[in-house]
């Protein structure tokens, strides 16, 4: 009977055109200040433009601890305004009993205390996987980064210690570290700085930018692929050299 049970289970699985199934996904973390601000889409915008092609398109919690006892703005008009700028906003968290119906009213879902972007407030809200820890100054990353994973040490550097696939994409405030093959997409001086720079042992990157400035793959000299490389930003261009 329990087999009869199991074989009605599995083809009645089968049958169905889709399967639901759990999943972690990275996502943005937009933590609200002063959203009344004249100038906040205009400043978010400079911001995301040091790195449009990593935030383009990104999935976005609203993070309103910060707001959560005052007024809500108009979420409709807002949501509508981030979009125009290809962010994507997919809920809220940390709301209170107002700024929830405002949600509810712009189709925006809710997100618990630990979801989402909740743990970290930095960068893209990304979590650090197993095996990283964050020193006063720098993120360090132990475990491969694979593609369709994104990283963000918004604030220092960011040091991976092990390969960065294709479709990866790493970033920091600060300077970026590989001691490992750099194949996805990494993006240093991401709130501006241009002195910082990106180091890893062997260059194969889909796209390297500093502070907005970037080349992809099919722009770097060839002589330095698989090799050592510094790069760093020279004005309006990014400047590759081999380490020895």
């Amino acid at each position: 009977m329990q087999r009869e049970v199991a074989s009605t289970a599995d083809q009645t699985s089968r049958s169905l055109p889709f399967q639901v199934r759990g999943s972690l996904q990275t996502v943005l973390a937009l933590r609200l200040l002063e959203p009344d601000d004249p100038e906040f889409l205009t400043k978010l915008v400079e911001k995301i433009a040091y790195a449009p092609d990593f935030y383009r398109d990104a999935p976005i919690v609203l993070d309103l601890a910060a707001v959560t006892d005052r007024e809500p703005i108009d979420l409709v008009r807002f949501a509508e305004e981030l979009r125009r700028h290809r962010l994507v906003p997919v809920g809220v968290q940390h709301a209170g009993p107002a700024w929830l119906e405002e949600a509810e009213r712009a189709g925006l879902a809710v997100f618990a205390a630990g979801g989402p972007g909740g743990a970290a407030q930095s960068g893209r809200g990304v979590q650090p996987p197993r095996g990283a820890r964050r020193p006063a100054s720098a993120m360090v990353v132990t475990e491969p980064v694979r593609g369709g994973q994104q990283l963000v040490a918004h604030e220092g550097d960011l040091v991976v210690l092990a390969p960065v696939g294709h479709g990866a994409e790493i970033a920091a405030a600060g300077h970026i570290h590989v001691y490992a093959p750099l194949r996805g997409r990494a993006y240093a001086g991401i709130e501006g700085d241009e002195s910082a720079m990106i180091f890893c042992d062997q260059l194969d990157a889909e796209l390297v930018s500093i502070a907005g400035v970037y080349v992809v793959n099919e722009e770097i000299d060839t002589t330095l692929l698989g090799k050592r490389v510094r790069i760093s930003c020279m004005g309006d261009r990014l400047h590759l050299a081999p380490m020895s």
